[in-house]
């Protein structure tokens, strides 16, 4: 049989699992010879994404023969001018989900624990798996993270907390006197990873700024990716803000050209592009309430969410309702992979493609 590569692989890698996306409208179209398939399965933007972020990218196309600027100044800059960063503490990444490795590649060895809560990201284990590193997974409280389990979860082996905010698949939030106690009470050499990949989807009052705690908390990163509420999924930006050691530390393993010419062009763009936000938060909005009103009027159960998304209760099991929405050309999202068997995760869509959804629901369900 010739030489087991997979038993030569790390050990943290041999017990993985790759992380499964959204399944594609094209691939559906192709599966079941579909047209007009409804995809509410990867919390993307329904808007599209911002004519000035696009216009940028176009105009960066003539520099694809060039390498990215590596230390992304002008993107940094813009970074600087809207959201008060400064330039020296932060870390650019090809998406979120880059920065999130890369956290764990430069703190995390054999041996030592991450913590992260039960339907958390499924990120999360994968980047402490493949570290070698031991996974403390603590019950989640309503959904959410139950932040007293997680600090009695803490030993000296502790090096991150992975917390999400607002949590994905569920949508549940941490108010600011929540996170800041916890914050408080946690040993200062112990990082805490504040993901806030849909912050700006967020209107709940008390709703902290990872941001501003930034000030206080030497131990805190805080992560946020431009594919969700600034439309720019397809070109994968995203960065962390930490404090100055740890983003020296984390910039040391960085890949220099990580973020590409046109990604860095449209990032930088759509940030001064503050009537596109807007509207992206008023369809989100609505759209939130079309699509919980229409979960109420099926008699489903959701969970309350201060994202782009909606996981329900199908009241059975959700794989073979999944399936027949995909018959319907309506994909959404498992999330049996979360221990969530009998629930579905929705993406806030335009308002016909929530309709359409909640349309073939109905039909599936009764």
């Amino acid at each position: 049989m010739g030489c087991d590569f997979i038993a030569r692989a790390t050990p943290g890698v041999q017990g993985l699992e790759p992380y499964v996306p959204g399944k594609p409208a094209q691939e559906l179209e192709r599966e079941l010879g579909l047209s007009q398939v409804v995809k509410l399965a990867s919390n993307e933007n329904p808007l599209g994404p911002s004519r000035v972020a696009l216009a940028a990218a176009q105009q960066a196309l003539s520099q694809l023969h060039l390498y990215p600027d590596a230390s992304g100044y002008r993107f940094k800059q813009a970074l600087q001018r809207v959201l008060g960063l400064a330039p020296e503490h932060l870390t650019l990444g090809n998406g979120s989900n880059d920065v999130l490795e890369l956290l764990a590649r430069t703190f995390v060895r054999p041996g030592d624990e991450v913590i992260y809560s039960q339907y958390a990201f499924l990120v999360y284990p994968i980047v402490t798996r493949a570290s070698g590193a031991t996974a403390v997974v603590t019950p989640a409280h309503n959904w959410g993270h139950d932040l007293d389990a997680m600090l009695a979860a803490v030993t000296e082996r502790t090096r991150l907390i992975f917390i999400a905010n607002p949590n994905n698949p569920t949508g549940t939030w941490l108010d600011e006197t929540a996170l800041t106690a916890f914050l408080d009470a946690l040993p200062e050499q112990v990082i805490v990873v504040l993901d806030e990949a849909y912050t700006e989807y967020v209107r709940e009052p008390g709703f902290p700024d990872g941001l501003e705690l930034l000030r206080r908390y030497r131990n805190l990163v805080v992560t946020r990716t431009f594919s969700k509420a600034y439309g720019l999924a397809g070109l994968r930006v995203g960065y962390a803000a930490a404090d100055l050691q740890i983003t020296d530390l984390l910039n040391r393993v960085r890949q220099p050209f990580n973020v590409s010419v046109p990604a860095l062009a449209a990032a930088e763009a759509v940030l001064d592009d503050h009537d596109y936000l807007a509207r992206t938060r008023d369809c989100n909005s609505a759209g939130m309430a079309q699509l919980t009103e229409g979960l109420r009027r099926l008699g489903l159960d959701f969970i309350p969410s201060a994202g782009n998304f909606v996981a329900f209760d199908c009241g059975r099991p959700a794989a073979p309702v999944y399936q027949q929405l995909l018959e319907r050309g309506v994909i959404l999202r498992p999330v049996a992979n979360y221990a969530m068997p009998n629930h579905l995760r929705a993406t806030i869509g335009l308002a016909a493609e929530n309709e359409r959804c909640l349309e073939a629901l109905a039909e599936v369900l009764t």
